[in-house]
Parts: structure tokens; sequence; C-alpha cells
């Protein structure tokens, strides 16, 4: 088993990255215009990292299987982003958000890239208020903050529900600048469907168009996968439906390590499911946690409209079990609450599958119109959803899939085991350890795009310049396109009699149902059982309707379950082997007698990331011990 080198900085962990910066190598603008980086991903690490690189000089080729940048994922992101500019003067600092970050990912994340994080946020919000992002102000035109769980001060900047559309626009408005000045070149509707590698590192990408079905290479001296999470591996989530693994399974089967695959999150505050032909999740924000109020009815069974159960009968259980944070502790804690009540038969709603959101309090206490004001569109879209208004009677809500705290492998420059290949935002492991705090993830999207990857990455290029590399001439590229086209093939002359949507929904369910908010030794077993033989069936049964040329969303989605079905192998592998519960990753038998979560600290207090060896059920197990100097090991509590 190897002990993968993370490249950390020497140093306190306060200095690490400006030692970094101090020390790494740089390419003078002069030279930068010699070198082609391709960006994969266009949301808000794929367009920040984009537009960056080309305003520094670097040729850049953006490439997005959307119409537009604008329709990528990070648009649905609510409720807002953290940063450590203690406008509310609480308390809050760098440390503050450094550890509330390392304590909510249940000591299970890197130190040295949790404290960057804290530092560079400052700067992320700087960025976008000059980009024009319409943040919330407070009376006086400073900008206003929000609670959200896991913290104890507000740090969270917001633009009402819709945060991520925001910041996005921002993001694309740069993106779009340095297209019309010629430094970005960009392929839409285009998808990565390989990773070519030559000499032992990244030469480039083998891509699909999804208009014509044709297959073509791209040759660069780097390569950044911004492609977002895999939580669309459970079927039922509140991910875009056409949000997939493939970029980084492509990748992971070419060299590039995946990491901890078992830390994904369920987030609390979603509409529970109405009904077995669900095909996606609607998320609630958490930000709805700042004033709305979780409870159930005391008594199981109780099926009373819940203006008809007294204040005696509730069981406010976030304010009861956690009295310190309340309603805002963290997700993976508040999650699996929610769960243990509605197990209990506590559930509420027509199929007692949720628990109550309620905002009677804060109407009370506000007033209708200030309520409005700071979540008008979330209860708007509540309503059009469900048919009830937020406003009359609570909301219903229950945890679902949402995000994922795995990914690629990547170093402190996050590049991936394969060297050129880098990976940011969602697709990196790199910052949330084993659970990811409310408004961390636009943070780290931007932080990766905007104020790591542009320092980061010339250490590498600078190796590179004057060098001959291999363009789209080589062999290899060749090869790899043959072998994208004849997967394709495949799929399209299997000609058995289910549909790709039939097999993604069986494997989520297998996936949730063993691998999702709590796991155990026999479930997943049963998960390494069932998984290879309904992968067998996919081969054998799977009905792809068109043909290979031309747009054919079915061929598109074969692909993307095929990746699905390996992740989720590796998935359940790792749960298998992670024999602890931390964070999002829930263990049964591994528990407090509260029902919390039981770390192993002297076992299992390191990255897990797995190498493909050409069979998904045996890969290699690899490890990066975590060490932490700043802050200790201590009993997650939020009590």
């Amino acid at each position: 088993m190897t002990t993968l080198d993370a490249k950390i900085p020497a140093g306190p962990v306060a200095d690490k990255w400006n030692n970094f910066k101090a020390n790494e190598k740089l390419v003078n603008p002069a030279n930068k215009r010699k070198f082609k980086v391709i960006v994969v991903g266009t949301g808000l690490a794929g367009a920040s990292a984009a537009a960056t690189l080309a305003e520094l000089g670097y040729q850049v080729d953006a490439f997005t299987f959307h119409d537009s940048p604008r329709r990528a994922h990070s648009i649905a992101a609510q409720g807002g982003i953290n940063a450590a500019k203690n406008y509310r003067g609480d308390g809050d600092s760098v440390h503050r958000l450094f550890y509330d970050t390392i304590k909510g990912g249940d000591f299970r994340s890197r130190e040295a890239n949790v404290h960057r994080l804290a530092e560079v946020s400052v700067d992320i919000i700087d960025q976008m208020v000059a980009q024009g992002v319409p943040f919330a102000r407070e009376y006086g035109g400073m900008l206003d903050n929000r609670s959200f769980g896991g913290a104890q001060v507000s740090r969270t900047f917001y633009a009402r529900g819709q945060t991520g559309q925001q910041l996005l626009l921002g993001a694309y408005q740069q993106l779009a600048r340095q297209i019309g000045l010629g430094g970005v070149r960009l392929f839409n509707r285009t998808e990565l469907v390989d990773v070519v590698t030559i000499d032992g590192r990244c030469a480039g990408i083998v891509v699909r168009d999804l208009m014509t079905g044709e297959v073509s290479s791209h040759s660069a001296h780097a390569v950044v996968l911004a492609t977002g999470g895999y939580g669309n591996v459970f079927f039922l989530s509140t991910n875009a439906m056409a949000c997939n693994v493939t970029a980084a399974w492509r990748a992971h089967k070419r060299g590039a390590y995946f990491a901890n695959p078992c830390y994904t999150q369920i987030h609390p505050t979603c509409i529970p499911q109405s009904d077995d032909f669900q095909s996606k999740l609607t998320l609630m924000s958490e930000s709805l946690r700042n004033d709305g109020r979780v409870w159930v009815p005391k008594n199981a069974g109780d099926t009373r409209a819940p203006h008809l159960i007294p204040e005696d009968e509730r069981d406010y259980y976030l304010e009861r079990l956690y009295p310190s944070f309340g309603n805002l502790a963290p997700r993976d804690i508040s999650s699996r609450a929610a769960k243990r009540a509605v197990d209990a038969g506590q559930g509420v709603g027509d199929k007692q599958n949720g628990v109550y959101l309620d905002f009677a309090d804060a109407i009370g206490r506000l007033g209708k119109n200030v309520v409005a004001e700071r979540y008008g569109n979330l209860f708007d879209m509540y309503e059009r959803i469900t048919g009830e208004n937020p406003y009359d009677v609570p909301m219903r809500i229950y945890p679902a899939s949402h995000y994922t705290m795995g990914g690629l492998w990547v170093d402190y420059e996050l590049m991936t085991t394969i060297p050129g290949l880098y990976a940011a935002g969602e697709a990196n492991f790199s910052d949330h350890g084993a659970n990811r705090l409310g408004a961390s993830a636009l943070m780290q999207g931007l932080a990766d795009g905007y104020f790591v990857l542009p320092y980061t990455i010339s250490n590498y290029l600078a190796e590179w310049l004057n060098k001959p590399v291999p363009d789209t001439s080589h062999p290899e590229f060749a090869r790899v396109e043959s072998e994208a086209r004849e997967r394709y093939h495949r799929f399209a002359s299997i000609g058995g009699t289910r549909s790709p949507d039939w097999f993604h929904r069986e494997l989520g369910k297998i996936i949730w149902d063993y691998c999702g908010m709590e796991r155990s030794e026999a479930g997943l077993d049963k998960a390494l059982s069932e998984i290879p033989a309904l992968y067998e069936e996919f081969h054998k049964d799977l009905r792809v309707t068109g043909g290979e040329d031309g747009v054919n969303q079915t061929l598109e989605k074969a692909a993307r379950v095929e990746d699905f079905f390996e992740l989720g192998m590796l998935m359940c592998r790792d749960a298998l082997e992670r024999r602890e519960s931390c964070g999002g990753h829930f263990r049964s038998e591994y528990q407090t007698e509260e029902g919390e979560a039981l770390r192993d600290d002297e076992n299992f207090a390191h990255v897990a990331a797995w190498e493909f060896t050409g069979d998904p059920m045996t890969p290699n197990r690899h490890v990066e011990d975590l060490v932490y100097e700043e802050v200790h090991f201590q009993t997650r509590s939020y009590k």
C-alpha cells in the first residue's frame, strides 16, 4: 500500500500558502502565451479558472456539455457563500472558519488545504462584489450575513435564495469577456469521453460532439477537470439530471486515484419523495433553518394537521439534542436525526416520510414581509411543487443525496496522480473531509478557480517551457478515439429491452439502501453482490434507441450509467473498508450510545485513495495520512 505525498509546503499552517507562493516556479507573461490549458466544465470552478488563466495570458480551451456555460449546476446553489470577513463583529476570523471546517468534516480533511481555503475566502467576496454580484445588504449599505449549519457566527454572504446563480453569472461574465478577447475558445455541447496520457503525463482529452456524435481529440500542456460531483449515482438526488461522474471516472481509469468515494453528503432540507416515478429531488436551502424550526409530533403515528398539534406535543428535536447549535446543526447530524424520527414513526405528511420546518414563530416575530424578503423565492418554489403555502403551513422536508466530498485525489497544488491533470471544485476531494458545511461549496469552487490554480499550475508548466509535447497527431490520440467510438457502438448494438434510466434507477436504489444515510457490513456485502449482477445484466439487456450519429441522449446516458455502475462498486468497497463512522459515512456498527458517529482516529485518520486495476471490484487502496499541526482530534459535539 503506497503512502501518497500531498506536497504540503513547510512551515506553520498559517504560513504554508504564502511559503508556497514565495517559492513556486513562475512563467513570465510572454511565455504564458506558449502554453495551452484545457478546462473541462464551466461551473464556478471551471469558469473562474478558465477566465483567470486566460487573463494571465495562457491559451485556454473551455469545454461544456451544456448549450451555455450558464447552465452549469453551480447555478442551483441557493443559500450562500462563506467568508471570514467578520462584518458582524461576532468573533469570526480566518482561524475560526478554518477550525469550523475541519470540525465540520469530522477531522478527515487535509489541514493545509482547509487553512488556505479560509485565507482566500476573504478575497472571494471582494472579487465577486467587484464583478457586480448583488449580495444582500444591511440598511447601512454593508454586505449582510446569515448563519449556516456548523457555525456559531454569521459568515454566509447571500443573494436571496439564488446565490449560486448570481455568482455563476459573475464568473460567466469574466469567461465571456475572455472569449470575446480571444483568450478562451469555448466548445459547447461537447462532452469529455476520455483522457489521453502519453509517457506518464496528461496530453489532452477525447470529446464527443453531442449534436453530431463526432469523436475528436484536443491536446494541451495541462488539463483541468472542473466537472462537479457524483451525487447522481443515487438516481434520486438534488443534482441536475445531467450531472454525472464520467469525466472524473475516465481519468480514474487512466491512472488518477479516486479518494474517499464513500463520503457522500445527505442534505437535510429537501422536499420528500412524492412517488416511485419521481426523477429527481428538490433542495430547499439550508438558510431556511435560520428562521424555520424543525419538529415532529412527540407521539408516533400522530397524523393530525400541524396546527392541531399543541406545543407540548411537539418535539423540536434539533433544539433538544443540540442546544448550542439548535436548528443549525451540521447537515450530516441533522439528516440522521430526521431519519431516526421518521424511522420511529414520527414522520409527517401523507406518506409520513418527512419532518416539519415551521416558520410560524419567525413570521410572528419578524413579520411576513421580512420572511418573504429573505426567503420569498424559496417559498414560491415550494408552493409550486407541493401546492402548500409555507407562510400558512409548515414545510415538509426530508434528507436527500446532495453533495460528494470524495473525488479525484489531488495534492496541495490540485494535481491528480497523473502529472498535468488537475481537478478543481467538487470534482476533487480536497477540502471538506467527511462532511461539507453549508455554503462552503461555492467558496471552494471560486477559491480553486480564482486564487489557487492560477498560482499552482505554473509550478508544472514552467518545466515544459520550450520543450516539445505531443499533439493530436500522436497515435495515442487515435487509439483512445477508436476505443471511445467502439464503446458507443457497443451500447447501440446490444439491442436489449431496458433503458439506461431503468438501470440507473435500480442501481441508485441499491446504493441508497446500502450505502446511503446508514451503512453496515452486511448491507455493503449485499450491495457488492447485487451491483455486479445488475452490471452484467446492463451489458446484456440495455436498449439504446436511435443511432450513433446526431443527437442521442439515450446513448449519452448509457455511457454515464456504465460509469455510475463502476463508481457504485468503489463507493461500497470504500465504505466497507472504512470501519468507523465519520461525517456523512455512518456505519451502524460504529456509533455512540446516543446514535452519533464514532470515529477511529488510530486506524482511519487518513485519506483512502483508490487505484483502478482493470477490474472495478478489485481496486488497490492507497492512503494519505492526515497530520494535524494546528488542531487536535476531539469528539465532535454540537450540544
